[in-house]
């Protein structure tokens, strides 16, 4: 079965060509069933290492075919790479990438704005049973998913959105809000593949896997006015590591996540090691209206997603790009 996306600019549906598909399908199928022990040593943190190692490390495949031929295969383009072209001479190098964001993901002047923490395939949804974007327990469990009863507390009926970075996608996480950061703590966890075919095989995989998890105040002077916002990192198949890695300017003098560090919007915040991951923002209720281009493709019926057959309704997911604009501050009082 294909699984197909929307692009945000002209809203044409686009086949995605998922990574090792087949292979996946089989782990999460005959493997995990069959023979779970195998399985489980995949999904560990030894085994998503190695597996990264193998793929991302080991240059053979690269002296065989060259870095041409995966940077073309991943439609990178390098125009946009703050190194040169002759850099990039390894698959780990192509995928930790940085790029000239300022001026190839330009962000709008936009203080109200809620922005995309990064080139991905998003989609909304919500904690609240009675919002149209109404989703439970299927993606995670929520309860679990932020770790702490404080946050789940704050947070709870709130909205969300999902952003799916596959494999051939700049791996930089930036921040979505400006703020302070309030709290910062890792969750240990398995390292779940985030294939659609894998999202829908296991139950709340997003809650089982390692994460890190930013949670920012923007009701402060300079923040974005939206009050507590959570980022939560989550790591997948062949992700070795979530490397915090705040910025202020460019991407040298990096920073830890700690509390009392103010964190403004549009900065790189963090690396994802090679493979496929995703971020989840978590917002108070009632706090940010998504964009309504991505909430109309997000229900429309012509796209053959693998979320939508699974869910028994429209859950389509809208490519966008790091620092373009996904919702806006609520003008309803909270």
């Amino acid at each position: 079965m294909t699984h197909q996306y929307v692009t945000r600019d002209s809203g044409r549906v686009l086949d995605e060509e998922l990574f090792c598909d087949r292979v996946v399908t089989y782990l999460y199928s005959r493997v995990r069933e069959q023979a779970p022990a195998l399985f489980r040593a995949v999904v560990s943190a030894r085994g998503s290492a190695l597996l990264g190692f193998m793929n991302y490390d080991l240059s053979l495949g690269m002296r065989l075919s060259g870095p041409q031929s995966l940077i073309r295969r991943l439609g990178i383009d390098l125009s946009e790479c703050v190194e040169e072209a002759a850099y990039y001479t390894t698959p780990r190098r192509i995928f930790e990438r940085r790029i000239r964001y300022e001026e190839v993901r330009p962000m709008a002047d936009d203080a109200l704005a809620v922005v995309s923490p990064a080139d991905s395939r998003m989609f909304a949804g919500s904690l609240g049973a009675e919002s149209t974007l109404y989703i439970k327990d299927k993606f995670f469990a929520f309860d679990e998913f932020l770790g702490r009863a404080v946050w789940a507390n704050t947070f709870a009926g709130g909205d969300f959105a999902i952003f799916r970075l596959t494999p051939d996608k700049y791996h930089y996480n930036h921040v979505p809000v400006s703020g302070v950061v309030c709290d910062f703590y890792e969750i240990e966890g398995r390292f779940h593949s985030c294939n659609p075919t894998a999202v829908i095989s296991e139950v709340t995989p997003f809650s089982r896997n390692r994460r890190a998890v930013t949670v920012i105040d923007t009701d402060v002077p300079g923040g974005t006015g939206c009050g507590m916002v959570a980022m939560v990192e989550v790591a997948a198949l062949m992700i070795g590591k979530i490397v915090q890695a705040y910025a202020a300017s460019g991407y040298e003098q990096s920073r830890q996540m700690v509390p009392g560090l103010f964190v403004r919007k549009g900065q790189p915040k963090s690396l994802y090691r090679p493979g496929s991951s995703l971020d989840v923002l978590v917002f108070e209720p009632g706090r940010v209206e998504f964009s309504p281009d991505l909430v109309a493709h997000q229900f429309r019926r012509d796209v053959g997603s693998r979320f939508s057959s699974w869910l028994g309704r429209p859950w389509v997911e809208t490519d966008v790009r790091v620092r373009e604009s996904i919702a806006r501050v609520s003008a309803i009082e909270p």
